[in-house]
């Protein structure tokens, strides 16, 4: 048959390759090891099978996130008989919301699997309790993704600390010459510093111990590329501010190679609102795109003006009106994409003018929007009760580069 017991490794070793089925068939057998452990049942299978579930293409994405009974013990023995050169995904649930609690993540183990697993490059923490380890740095220097979601996080966690320089180190070259060699050594270590953080992609989900302290931390990291913080509560406009990258004495100060950045908060009521957003408001050197989320899409587009590199912006989870759009998106003309996801629009209104303050933007606003409705009495009455064709026309005479995406939006009712 297909699955003939006694087939040899070779042939075994090229199904692996060609047969999907018969790798599927594999994938269930490793994880029914696992099950096994965790509920300390003994089995016995063949020395080849048992050879084949250690194959390391079949360790290659390990998600355990959906097992509640994994302990400190099971992650041992699983580095010690199955993870390896092979691993390149783990993602593991903590024991922060379990009743029995005790270490999960040790500094031990860590070590380990830095050495046993040397290609590992994304690690997912679920409800994970770092506040026993003394700093991000004991983290697999492979890693080039970090996920945390509920977990809690020590202080200072993200700080690096780099290696103290050598007396030989310290020492001043006398020529003009040696400064040069000097300068071309340090930007040579620096670039592949083993002991520096090589992370290019950080998301930070619901981890309320996150504050401005832990990043203004993230501003030593040399190669974050990528931050996602969604429902960081106390995250502050003045700590955004503070590690915006800008021009400084000895150059680009801040996260200076962050191109992406999103901010969001869609979660729990009752919390400060701190409107972190607003720190965008000083510029950020760099920052191309931008995503905004539920309450922080108000304060940020305000700010959004002041980013002169921004080519792409997203918006999620949020009711806009798209008078609000215009406005926000009349000084984006470098914008080359901008995204709706999850967006409640509301629906056109046309309220008497009122003298004050403010009347001639508002009117203008209605102007440039009438401008861009060029069309026939038809659409007209289609736009009353959906404004999406509307602000289409609208964002093509203000951002004639820019390209649209609608995802999963809606219309809100004038009765809600």
């Amino acid at each position: 048959g297909d699955f003939n017991f006694a087939l040899n490794d070779l042939l075994v070793n090229r199904r692996l390759k060609q047969n999907s089925g018969f790798r599927l068939f594999c994938l269930l057998l490793c994880d029914l090891c696992i099950c096994l452990y965790i509920l300390n049942c003994g089995f016995r299978v063949c020395k080849r099978w048992k050879r084949l579930v250690k194959d390391q293409r079949l360790w290659r994405n390990v998600d355990l996130t959906s097992w509640k009974g994994v302990t400190s013990r099971i992650l041992w023995v699983l580095l010690r008989q199955y993870l390896g050169c092979g691993l390149r995904c783990l993602r593991l649930r903590g024991l922060l919301l379990s009743a029995r609690g005790g270490t999960f993540l040790s500094e031990s183990w860590l070590k380990a699997l830095s050495t046993k697993c040397p290609r590992l490059s994304k690690l997912y923490l679920l409800h994970a309790d770092l506040r026993s380890l003394p700093s991000c740095q004991i983290l697999p220097p492979s890693l080039q993704v970090l996920e945390l979601r509920g977990c809690e996080l020590p202080r200072g966690f993200f700080n690096q600390t780099l290696p103290s320089a050598s007396p030989q180190e310290r020492a001043e070259p006398t020529s003009s010459v040696g400064a040069q060699l000097k300068g071309r050594n340090q930007k040579g270590k620096g670039a592949g510093s083993p002991s520096g953080i090589g992370i290019e992609r950080l998301v930070l989900n619901n981890v309320p111990s996150f504050t401005d302290q832990h990043l203004q931390g993230l501003t030593s990291w040399e190669r974050l590329c990528h931050l996602e913080l969604r429902d960081t509560f106390r995250v502050t406009a003045n700590g955004l501010r503070s590690c915006a990258a800008k021009d400084g004495v000895c150059g680009v100060e801040g996260l200076s190679r962050l191109k992406f950045l999103e901010i969001g908060i869609t979660g729990r009521q009752g919390y400060q609102l701190h409107m972190a957003s607003l720190g965008l408001g000083a510029g950020w050197l760099g920052l191309e795109e931008l995503s905004l989320g539920g309450k922080e899409v108000g304060p940020g587009l305000l700010c959004a003006s002041r980013l002169k590199d921004l080519k792409r912006l997203r918006l999620w989870d949020c009711t806009l009106s798209e008078l609000q759009i215009a406005r926000s998106c009349r000084m984006l003309r470098g914008l080359r994409q901008l995204e709706f996801v999850d967006v409640r629009f509301q629906p056109r209104q046309n309220p008497p003018a009122e003298e004050g303050e403010g009347g001639e933007e508002e009117e203008q606003d209605r102007e440039e929007a009438a401008g861009a409705d060029g069309s026939s009495d038809e659409n007209k009455m289609a736009d009353m009760n959906d404004p999406i064709p509307g602000l289409r026309r609208t964002l093509a005479v203000l951002l004639p580069s820019c390209t649209l995406v609608f995802t999963n939006c809606s219309v809100q009712n004038n009765e809600d």
